[in-house]
């Protein structure tokens, strides 16, 4: 029996979960899936440009578990973009955390001006639509009245299952 996976730390939500080829119908279409810890380790490599070894300790997993994660994620992406596979972020053994700092770090010594933060969007980027709307799912395009105090990704979608965003 293997021993369990350790949890995986992941600071980025994507509000777009699937990927599809144009020119394949729907009926053919296969899928390639990408946890969200191998679509972590993809995002700091390649968008952050982080090194292996920074981006393991901010995921809190050992440089050499970092690597298979990140060549098992190109391997996917890969696999999709060469035989016209369809890519869906999903699963894996991951917590969402939030940045901790002052934001993107545009606050001081910007010339900004002091208290806007990163640019006049809310204390964390600006990712939160306040207490009201609608939570939408992103597979199906199903709408669900937001929970104050739970966040949308946390809410599956009563229709397909799926993870929902923010509407």
């Amino acid at each position: 029996m293997p021993r369990p996976r350790i949890t995986r730390r992941v600071f980025f939500q994507p509000s777009v979960t699937y990927f599809k080829p144009t020119g394949v119908r729907l009926l053919h279409l296969d899928e390639s899936i990408l946890n969200y810890d191998e679509f972590e380790s993809v995002r700091l490599i390649d968008t952050e440009g982080i090194e292996q070894e920074k981006a393991a300790k901010k995921m809190k997993i050992s440089q050499p578990t970092f690597s298979r994660l990140l060549k098992n994620a190109r391997k996917k992406i890969s696999d999709a973009i060469v035989n016209g596979k369809a890519i869906k972020i999903q699963g894996g053994v991951y917590k969402m955390v939030q940045t901790q700092g002052r934001g993107l770090g545009l606050g001081r010594g910007s010339g900004r001006g002091a208290g806007r933060g990163a640019g006049g969007r809310g204390r964390m980027g600006g990712f939160a639509a306040g207490p009201g709307g609608d939570c939408v799912c992103p597979k199906c395009g199903a709408k669900a009245a937001h929970q104050v105090g739970v966040p949308c990704y946390q809410q599956k979608c009563p229709k397909c299952g799926s993870a929902m965003t923010r509407g």
